[in-house]
């Protein structure tokens, strides 16, 4: 069965006659739980609920695993580090990957006896650090700067050196990129972004192959109560029904806009992994799908970006990616990235593309 079939029957509800083709949402927070709790499916709803357990079963197929979701994407690899590292640790990052993971380590695990060591995303680099490793993070394409590594040699090394994998997967998607069937034990996704699509959400995942590795998320998530809403899971699941149909036009638009940007002279540099100037584009095209919906790029300083910003109809400034609309921001704003006061980090949404180039072209030129 194809992905988009697979993904699309699985959120249907198991054939009974008059009731409906998609269960609601379950919300409850006890369940009734006489007698002993171990032969009851559903008890208290920090520990489980029934619409999770349907979303957690479309995301686990697409995945080619067992999947959990959780409160957010930061929640989700909040579950990971919580549960690999503990004092005395090291644990590898990409120094160019998601900032607030960084932060994350950086400023509450290393206080509490963890050593991060940290290399640029391309040509593997975090393979020189692995010596004595309990964590290797990756994240490809990076973010915000679309940096490719190869995950599957890099989770062999990591292995022979002992260590566990995680990949970030939120830009591809599972639908884009799997990381498990390429060796990874853990793949992270926010699923705000892409995964759900339509700017609404906060929801993230773990997916795993390991049984092990399963309850002792299952267990943090239970303890922390980094908890999914019923209502949420519902309309994530109701969701991710159109990923097939919104990933393949994002990425296609994505892939026209970059070609796009390339070709013009206000644009220092583009950064999309579907350029085969790009220099991870080999290395993408082997072990990814889709290329993804993010296009970054470059105009010539803080003014130039902020007066296309401002000149775009149909690119909406806002942060965070992957929906349905067209949005951007100059990343710089934030800090925590080593980009220029120019970079423009572009989600590509789901729009005519003859619209966006056309909309692209005169905020090109108000740039100037």
């Amino acid at each position: 069965m194809r992905d988009a079939t697979r993904i699309i029957r699985s959120t249907l509800s198991p054939v009974k006659p008059g009731e409906p083709l998609h269960a609601g949402p379950v919300f409850a927070a006890p369940f009734h739980a006489p007698g002993d709790p171990a032969n009851i499916p559903y008890t208290y709803a920090r520990a489980h609920n029934p619409t999770w357990t349907q979303l957690e079963k479309t995301i686990g197929q697409m995945e080619g695993g067992r999947a959990l979701v959780f409160s957010s994407g930061m929640a989700a690899i909040m579950a990971v580090f919580g549960t690999v590292l503990r004092p005395g640790d090291v644990a590898v990052l990409p120094s160019n990957a998601y900032y607030t993971a960084r932060l994350l380590l950086q400023e509450y695990f290393t206080k509490m006896g963890i050593t991060m060591r940290t290399a640029p995303t391309a040509d593997g680099q975090q393979a020189t650090l692995l010596p004595g490793a309990r964590l290797l993070w990756l994240e490809t394409p990076s973010n915000p700067g679309m940096e490719i590594c190869d995950i599957a040699d890099l989770c062999a090394k990591a292995h022979q050196a002992g260590a566990l994998v995680a990949v970030d997967n939120t830009t591809p998607t599972p639908l884009g990129q799997l990381p498990l069937a390429l060796g990874a034990d853990f793949s992270v996704a926010s699923d705000t972004k892409a995964m759900t699509g339509h700017s609404d959400l906060l929801l993230g995942h773990v997916a795993v192959k390991d049984l092990e590795l399963y309850a002792q998320l299952d267990q943090w998530r239970t303890l922390t109560g980094a908890v999914v809403g019923p209502m949420e899971a519902w309309l994530a699941g109701r969701s991710i029904s159109t990923l097939p149909l919104r990933l393949e036009r994002a990425c296609g638009n994505a892939q026209q806009v970059a070609e796009f940007l390339a070709s013009q002279p206000e644009v220092r540099a583009v950064y999309y992994p579907g350029l085969k100037s790009h220099p991870g584009h080999d290395l993408a095209a082997r072990q990814m799908r889709y290329f993804g919906p993010v296009v970054s790029f470059e105009l010539k300083d803080k003014s130039a970006a902020d007066t296309f910003l401002s000149a775009a109809k149909l690119v909406t400034e806002a942060t965070s990616f992957g929906g349905i609309a067209t949005t951007a921001e100059r990343r710089a704003r934030w800090g925590g990235d080593a980009i220029s006061d120019g970079f423009i980090r572009m989600s590509v949404g789901c729009e005519a593309i003859e619209d966006l180039l056309e909309d692209l072209t005169q905020a090109l030129q108000a740039a100037r």
